[in-house]
C-alpha cells in the first residue's frame, strides 16, 4: 500500500515537497490505486468514500488520481470486474464443459470457491453493491447470469439422477452461494502464508453436495 506523504517539513521545503508529490504521482500504477480503492470501498462503503477519502488513503492529490480513472465509479468497475472475470472464466474452463453434470458442478463448486479466496477484497465488495449506480446494476446483473449458469448446471444433474430428485435448481443455487459467499463475512489468509485454504475448500465442495443429495456427500472423482 503507498503510504502518505511525510508532510513533516523535516530536511527540505516546499520546493521538496512538491517533488515527492510528483515522483509520488510519477511511480504510481492504476493497479495500486485499485487496490487502495478497493480497501477503502470496503471500509466505508462505496456511497460513503468520496475522492477525498481516496486522495488521503493513496498519499496522492485528487488531480493525480485523476490522471489514471475518471473517477469512483471507474475504479468501482475496474474492481468488480477482476471480480467477475474470475468468477465467468471458471464457467470456461474445459472442466465446466465437459462430462458429467455433476462433475462440471462440482468443478464450479471448487473454483468458485477458490477465485473468491484468491480475489476475497474484490468479491467482498462485488458481493455488497446494492445497485445505486449503473456499474452497480451492471454488476448485479452479471452476478445473475452467472448463478443462472449454475443453476442450469444443478437442473442437468437433478434431469440425470445424479442429485436428489424434485431440487429447486434457482433455490439450491441461491443457498449453495449464500454458503460460498459467507466466507467474505470470516475468511482471512494468513498475510505470508497461500491466499486459498484446500481444506475449506473441499469442505465447502462435501458439505454442498452432500446437501444438494448426492450420495454420501462424497465429491465426484477430480
Amino acid at each position: 500500500m503507498v503510504q502518505p506523504n511525510d508532510r513533516s517539513g523535516q530536511g527540505g521545503g516546499v520546493g521538496t515537497a512538491a517533488g515527492e508529490r510528483t515522483a509520488r504521482r510519477d511511480t504510481y500504477t492504476p493497479q495500486t490505486l485499485l487496490e487502495v480503492a478497493v480497501r477503502v470501498f470496503n471500509e466505508r462503503g462505496y456511497d460513503g468514500t468520496s475522492m477525498e477519502h481516496l486522495s488521503r488513503a493513496a498519499g496522492i492529490s485528487k488531480s493525480s488520481i485523476y490522471h489514471h480513472v475518471r473517477g469512483k465509479e471507474e475504479l468501482l468497475r475496474r474492481a468488480v470486474s477482476h471480480a467477475l472475470d474470475g468468477l465467468f472464466g471458471v464457467l470456461e474452463e474445459p472442466a465446466a464443459r465437459e462430462g458429467r453434470a455433476v462433475d462440471r458442478l462440482a468443478h464450479v463448486i471448487r473454483r468458485t470457491t477458490e477465485v473468491l479466496m484468491e480475489r476475497l477484497p474484490h468479491v467482498t465488495l462485488l458481493l455488497r453493491v446494492r445497485g445505486n449506480t449503473e456499474t452497480e446494476r451492471w454488476a448485479l446483473e452479471r452476478r445473475r447470469k452467472f448463478d443462472q449458469r449454475v443453476a442450469e448446471l444443478l437442473r442437468q444433474a437433478v434431469a440425470d439422477g445424479t442429485l436428489r430428485p424434485g431440487a429447486d435448481p434457482r433455490l439450491a443455487t441461491r443457498l449453495l452461494f449464500g454458503m460460498i459467499n459467507s466466507l467474505v463475512e470470516w475468511y482471512r489468509p494468513h498475510p505470508e502464508g497461500p491466499r486459498v485454504a484446500p481444506e475449506i475448500v473441499e469442505g465447502v465442495l462435501t458439505t454442498a453436495l452432500a446437501g444438494l443429495g448426492l450420495p454420501g456427500g462424497a465429491p465426484p472423482a477430480r
